[in-house]
């Protein structure tokens, strides 16, 4: 339903909080949706929950929410995505990486795993005798 808002939103396409109960044949099931929807899709068992969830482009995020924590922990070691929440949603500690997986994009920004992305690593090895040497006729030479 579109949001009933005052000028100059009323213009706009907003919606109200909405969750959309699709099936996996529908496009909005393998779309990227923001805002305030949720699409939801009813599952029986816990591997039909997780080949739900991995059943998708993208992998940035999932959150689990269960009072059965053992059960949150074993779906999460399933699940194709970079960064997961258990009973809560979009925190993060700077000190932890943030990053998805598929067409969510790779790399991780914050924490100790951003330093690897901005860093470019290459070896320098410097010969300083001036004998000649050619290591294809000296055996295990390549690798000293």
């Amino acid at each position: 339903q579109r949001a009933n808002l005052p000028a100059p939103l009323d213009r706009g396409y907003y919606y109200e909080p909405t969750i959309l109960g699709v099936s996996t044949k529908m496009d909005i099931w393998r779309d990227e949706v923001f805002g305030p929807v949720v699409v939801a899709v009813p599952f029986k068992t816990e591997a039909e929950a997780i080949a739900l969830a991995n059943d998708s482009p993208f992998g940035l995020a999932a959150a689990i929410w269960t009072k059965d924590v053992a059960r949150a922990h074993r779906v999460a070691q399933h699940l194709d995505v970079g960064i997961i929440w258990i009973n809560d949603h979009h925190r993060n500690d700077p000190s932890s990486p943030w990053g998805g997986t598929k067409d969510s994009g790779i790399g991780r920004e914050n924490g100790h795993s951003a330093f690897h992305e901005y860093t470019q690593t290459r070896s320098v090895i410097v010969r300083t005798d001036n004998a000649p040497f050619d290591w294809f006729e000296q055996p295990n030479a390549r690798y000293s």
